[in-house]
């Protein structure tokens, strides 16, 4: 027999190759005769060339500073090989000599080296991430790194954030510094002015006794406070004669005007740029997405508002069919709506100032083009306008009005009267109707010193735009098209919301000013900034955020619920609240339009995740890459424009306007100017975006149909980023990849070199995407980064979503947001009303890309149960789980449920306050009620508490009115009432009291918090689901002796009965099964990516049926079982293994409900309502005529009456009105005939009494004739 020498392996190696060349050395190295290093420092491979062993060339990363740029004459051995399959080891040069075969010696032994250096980093990377093993060799490049790189910078949660810094940085101070509002004056004294020179947002803060104090989130949200900064402005103003200049320093300004509240993480939040130990010493979870307001201790979002866009023509078709075109005009000054439309073949303008239609051609004359040919030019010379103009301009002529006057004097007279009331001058009705047309109409198109040909021509647009549409049905614009939209996030409703409190204090400021300054014997100088009130700002904001409305008078803006609390069931619930989108549509009108799934929305909204009922498609929800967009300066867009060569309007004629080579230039809802070749224009700024010169979110589309090409720079856009393609080749290279891993490169670096950009809807229907490298033909211009990223947060979480029938998956959207798991790291530091906790959580064995990046894997929200799909017992009909007792006993599916128990001392006006006292009886001989309480009152923690429990035990005083009360600090015991806070919990359980908070809020109240802690593990009619909408209660509870169990011994957790999976076609729960099982043979998570098998995101089913095979399993996940009754096999294989499940916080003991005796209410004596109040059950009308229908009368009489609210009344059989029961005379008594003869005695609900009472107070007079008394 052969037999081999013993090698030992040389010192400080392991002797197995691959650990060895993962530390450095390989066995190959040895014969070099590697020296042990003895100084400390690396060995020297002997050959003396002086270069590090290859795994150290990277031991210190590059600093943030020093972006390592890679040699550009060597292309890394992954991408040359990637490139043309050259031999990895050779030196790819410029020269052509280095092209040659790598020379020997030294040359060798370096390429021997970069060999190594590659396997190394290679092998350095599997161990980091061990799955790269066995996954398949791609040859497109992975540009999955992207996405985190994106998410860092942008997505999710960020474009709240953004929109808020973007109101902080820039748009306040382009508010105070707008014409309407620098400067305040006052009628008194002309001289008198307070301007406003610059306003600043300072750090989070409160004020304790005159002293600045800083505030965590965490702090406000269990202090019942907001987490606000100051707003702080320079001014400059007078004082008497003297100018006075207030500057402040610091980044802080002079003067305090009011409190801002501040999104947590945004650039004023504490929480800004720290790292997890900072964020943990602040009491905040690392994986807290911000994004939200604290105010007054709760969680507030401002959910995202969906709007038609501003300053946009829309051709649109109204009830009757005929075709109009309406703008809606937005300024910082004003909001209108201007319509024009077509009635009987003639054209009018529509607008709320106008008490009337006018004609359009009137309007025209008016504006300064007083001759028809000019009309008929700035529409358009072809004979098919002109003859739809005709009856229009026919009408003007029959009008009688030629000239400008004529046609001003016109609209003047048709101007609304009674606009202005309180204007005391008297202005004449041509002035007034030269203003409103230069000022309200069209708001948006500037009109300088009544020059309105750019208006003209804009109407001239809106007329022929009209025409094309009564020509061509098809021009009409589609109002749910999605580039139509535009998205308001919380920096814009805020600073709606700002303006409009800060020119309410203004003016309140001013109203000051002449009170004080109309006062003609004043001792001292008036100081106006003494009368600057802080509260106007804080209280509007504070209140607009807690309350959710929305109110701005100056646009007749007011809206309910733009807030909401934000939901903290689990993880995803927070996350998926702040990606919501409402949109202003009632909910009650059941138009499919608005809620149908756009093709325009694909990659920007999430087609699965939106609620079901009467919010269905109404409530959308962000795919994981949208971006929103915030307003960028137009100032340069107009200049570069012009540079680019777009002709002025001012030059052009009507006949050259509409000439077949020339295009208009909008850019944002306004016209630039006309250009001759539109798509070199188009090109020329897709250029300038690529290359970092013109603002990354700038898009630029051609329409041809319309023959406009559109800028759009304006905020609320949806985008979205895409690899760019030159004739299907994508411009991202592996190399790019490999430095955006290294840490290198960035995500800002790929938009800066023009690899990837961002589209938003209406640039994106202009260009040809392709899914993946493969799919790509010479016409593509881009590439999609993840086709997974156009689902959203929530339907991320769900494992194969593309194998599930569509509804599943909206029904696990739902689901998911119900589901117990961990909310935060934080959450056992937090004080919420209610937290759903599990006390296991698990992260899933088949995995998403999704859960990676948003964190879910490490805040999970269920557990890996094992599942056998068969019928058994018969408590699994209609989706019923049957469980496993040892399994429960086991800690599966047990939850924690906290309650917080809060009260607070209040001070009343007549300085009496409430007070905490000692439990009653001394410490021995308190009653049970009080058992909890320590000497202070208070609840100990670590307690069990009952139903009825004291845990505060309050007292208050009896006289909260009266202002005489001697001496409030000590008053008698006998001044106060107990009020003692009880604890209300399901009846025979016992809770725990967790910890109690004892602080103050932000009034100086004090306050006490309760935690209330109860364990619960499943029972019967507990809510659990999978993650594929396949929901279902505990049916039974079964031990485990009589489970069935398999040649291994393994029992499962669940038994699901099969006929879930006809009907519902969750192929992608059957994939999951399979591929959880397979991952714990092999001890890898698989992955289970949307549409993820050709990317290698997903694992297939061939790839894990050959994992199950190889571990000794059936290719089909099925399995021998045995039955636990009688021992004996089962005559079929049973499909089994592992499925993540999810407990949601439906429980029944939060549900279970029934009462015999009880509270009644006081007024119709008929027993209370729901299960808070104890209530009855009712039997309604529909139970009453099934009732009728089976004749049950007996039935009916104990349902409605006996048992409801049966009352024995005296009737008088003579006059027939209801008397009264005589306790002396011991007989009924009629009040009407004065005497108790013709009494009858006879039972009838309470309510038909008190009817009866009620009737008679109105002088109707119900008189009962009783037959048989």
């Amino acid at each position: 027999m052969d037999t081999k020498d013993d090698v030992k392996p040389a010192a400080g190696t392991t002797g197995r190759p691959d650990v060895d060349r993962a530390a450095g050395y390989t066995t190959g190295q040895l014969d070099t005769g590697t020296r042990p290093s003895t100084s400390g420092r690396p060995p020297l491979p002997s050959g003396g060339s002086g270069r590090r062993a290859p795994n150290l060339a990277r031991a210190r990363p590059p600093k943030a500073e020093e972006k390592v740029k890679p040699d550009p004459g060597r292309v890394p051995e992954s991408a040359a090989a990637a490139a043309g399959g050259v031999h990895p080891g050779k030196v790819i040069d410029g020269s052509e000599d280095s092209k040659a075969d790598v020379k020997s010696g030294v040359d060798a032994k370096l390429a021997a080296q970069d060999v190594r250096a590659a396997s190394d980093k290679e092998l350095e990377r599997v161990l980091y991430d061990p799955q790269k093993l066995t996954q398949p060799i791609k040859s497109a490049v992975d540009k999955f790194e992207l996405l985190p790189a994106f998410l860092k910078v942008r997505g999710l949660v960020k474009q709240h954030i953004d929109s808020f810094n973007y109101l902080i940085n820039c748009e306040l101070k382009n508010i105070i510094r707008a014409k309407a509002n620098v400067k305040v004056t006052c009628d008194t004294d002309p001289n008198f002015f307070l301007r406003y020179t610059d306003i600043y947002v300072g750090k989070p803060c409160i004020e304790v006794d005159l002293i600045q104090e800083g505030i965590t989130p965490q702090k406000c949200r269990l202090r019942d406070m907001t987490y606000a900064a100051p707003i702080s402005v320079d001014v400059e103003y007078t004082r008497g004669k003297e100018l006075v200049v207030r500057k402040g320093k610091g980044g802080q300004g002079a003067i305090v005007i009011g409190r801002m509240p501040l999104m947590l993480r945004s650039s004023r939040c504490v929480l800004k740029d720290k790292n997890e130990e900072e964020l943990a010493e602040l009491g905040e979870c690392p994986l807290d997405p911000g994004g939200y307001f604290v105010v007054r201790g709760t969680e507030k979002v401002i959910l995202i508002q969906e709007q038609l866009s501003k300053n946009r023509i829309i051709i649109d078709t109204d009830n009757n069919g005929n075709v109009m075109a309406s703008v809606t005009s937005s300024t910082h000054e004003r909001k209108s709506k201007t319509n024009i439309i077509v009635k009987n073949t003639r054209i009018f303008l529509r607008h709320n100032t106008f008490g009337d239609e006018v004609p359009i051609v009137v309007v025209l004359k008016a504006m300064g083009m007083a001759s028809d040919q000019e009309i008929v030019q700035m529409v358009g010379m072809d004979p098919v306008y002109a003859d739809l103009l005709a009856p229009s301009i026919q009408e003007c002529a029959a009008l009688g009005i030629f000239t400008q006057q004529q046609a001003l004097e016109y609209c003047g007279a048709k101007v609304k009267t009674g606009r202005q009331m309180w204007v005391k001058t008297k202005r004449h009705k041509v002035d007034e109707a030269r203003d409103i047309l230069s000022n309200v109409v069209l708001a948006h198109v500037p009109v300088n010193r009544f020059d309105f040909k750019g208006k003209c021509i804009y109407i001239g647009v809106m007329i022929r735009r009209m025409l094309e549409a009564i020509l061509n049905k098809d021009a009409v614009d589609d109002k749910d098209y999605y580039g139509n939209k535009r998205l308001e996030l919380a920096g814009q409703l805020l600073s709606l919301l700002f303006e409009d409190l800060f020119k309410r204090m203004n003016s309140d400021l001013r109203k000051e000013t002449d009170k004080a300054l109309s006062k003609a014997n004043r001792s001292t100088l008036f100081d106006v900034v003494k009368c600057i009130k802080p509260d106007t700002i804080t209280k509007g904001l504070e209140h607009a955020i807690s309350s959710g409305n929305w109110t701005v008078k100056r646009f007749r803006m007011d809206r309910k619920g733009v807030t909401q609390v934000l939901s903290r069931l689990s993880f995803i619930a927070a996350l998926g609240h702040m990606t919501r989108i409402t949109s202003q549509f009632e909910k009650t009108r059941k138009v499919s339009g608005p809620r149908a799934l756009q093709p325009s929305q694909w990659g920007m909204l999430c087609p699965s995740d939106t609620p079901e009922g009467e919010a269905c498609g109404l409530v959308k929800n962000l795919a994981l890459m949208t971006h929103v967009t915030t307003d960028e300066e137009e100032g340069p867009i107009v200049r570069l424009a012009s540079t680019l060569g777009v002709e002025e309007l001012a030059l052009l004629s009507g006949a050259e306007l509409h000439a077949p080579s020339s295009y208009l230039v909008f850019l944002n809802g306004s016209i630039l100017g006309v250009h001759r070749k539109p798509h070199k224009l188009a090109d020329a700024i897709r250029r300038l975006r690529r290359a970092g010169r013109v603002g990354e979110f700038v898009s630029v589309h051609v329409h041809t149909g319309q023959k406009c090409v559109y800028i759009a720079s304006d905020g609320g856009r949806v985008c979205r980023p895409l690899v760019i393609a030159d004739k299907g080749v994508s411009r991202v290279k592996a190399h790019h990849m490999e430095e955006l891993r290294e840490g290198y490169r960035t995500f800002d670096d790929f938009l800066r070199e023009g690899l990837v950009e961002y589209l938003d809807v209406n640039e994106e229907n202009n260009s040809l995407i392709a899914m993946y490298e493969c799919d790509a033909g010479p016409d593509n211009t881009h590439i999609e980064i993840e086709p997974f990223t156009i689902l959203g947060v929530c339907a991320g979480l769900i494992p194969y979503p593309h194998h599930n029938q569509s509804p599943r998956n909206t029904y696990q959207c739902a689901m998911g947001k119900q589901a117990m798991g961990n909310i935060a790291y934080n959450q056992l530091y937090r004080m919420d009303t209610l937290l759903y906790l599990l006390v296991y959580p698990q992260r899933p064995l088949l995995t998403t890309k999704t859960i990676g990046l948003i964190g879910f894997d490490k805040l999970g929200a269920g557990q890996n149960a094992t599942v056998a799909v068969m019928s058994y017992s018969g408590y699994d009909i209609e989706d019923a789980i049957v469980m496993n007792k040892a399994s429960l006993d086991r800690g599966f599916g047990r939850c924690i449920v906290i309650r917080r128990y809060a009260t607070s001392l209040r001070k009343y006006a007549n300085r009496t306050q409430d007070r905490i006292v000692a439990p009653p009886g001394g410490s021995l001989g308190a009653s049970q009620r009080y058992a909890l309480l320590d000497a202070d009152g208070i609840a100990a923690a670590g307690e069990m508490i009952r139903p009825g429990d004291v845990y505060v035990n309050k007292q208050s005083p009896k006289n909260t009115r009266e202002m005489d009360v001697p001496n409030p600090a000590n008053l008698p015991d006998s001044f106060f009432k107990a009020t003692p806070q009880t604890y209300k919990g399901p009846a025979g359980e016992t809770a725990v009291v967790d910890k109690v908070l004892i602080t103050s809020n932000d009034e100086n109240q004090f306050v006490v918090k309760a935690l209330v802690r109860h364990t619960r593990r499943p029972e019967v009619g507990d809510k659990f689901s999978s993650r594929h909408g396949q929901k279902g209660v505990c049916g039974t509870i079964v031990q485990q002796e009589d489970f069935p169990f398999s040649e291994r011994g393994i029992c499962p957790d669940l038994i699901m009965n099969p006929h879930g999976f006809p009907s519902r076609m969750t192929v992608g729960k059957m994939i999951e099964l399979l591929g959880s099982k397979a991952g714990v043979c092999s001890g890898r998570f698989h992955y289970g990516t949307a549409f993820g098998e050709p990317s290698g995101h997903a694992d297939t089913v061939e790839a894990i049926s050959a994992t199950l095979v190889q571990h000794g399993f059936s290719y089909s996940g099925k399995d021998f079982l045995y039955s636990g009754i009688s021992g004996e096999p089962l005559q079929a294989y049973i499909f089994m293994g592992p499925v993540y499940y999810q407990k949601l916080k439906h429980m029944v003991l939060d549900k279970m409900h029934a009462r015999a005796k009880g509270p009644r209410v006081v007024l119709t004596r008929q027993p209370t309502e729901g299960r808070s109040r104890d209530g009855g059950l009712r039997l309604g009308e529909m139970e009453r005529d099934c009732l009728i229908a089976y004749g049950a009368s007996m039935m009916i009489l104990e349902r409605l009456m006996i048992s409801s609210d049966q009352f024995e009344v005296q009737v008088c059989t003579k006059c027939g009105l209801l008397g009264y029961f005589d306790k002396k005379l011991k007989a009924g008594f009629c009040s009407y005939c004065k005497n108790s003869q013709n009494i009858a005695t006879m039972k009838l609900p309470y309510a038909c009494k008190l009817l009866f009472q009620e009737l008679q107070s109105m002088n109707i007079v119900p008189r009962l004739n009783l037959t048989e008394a």
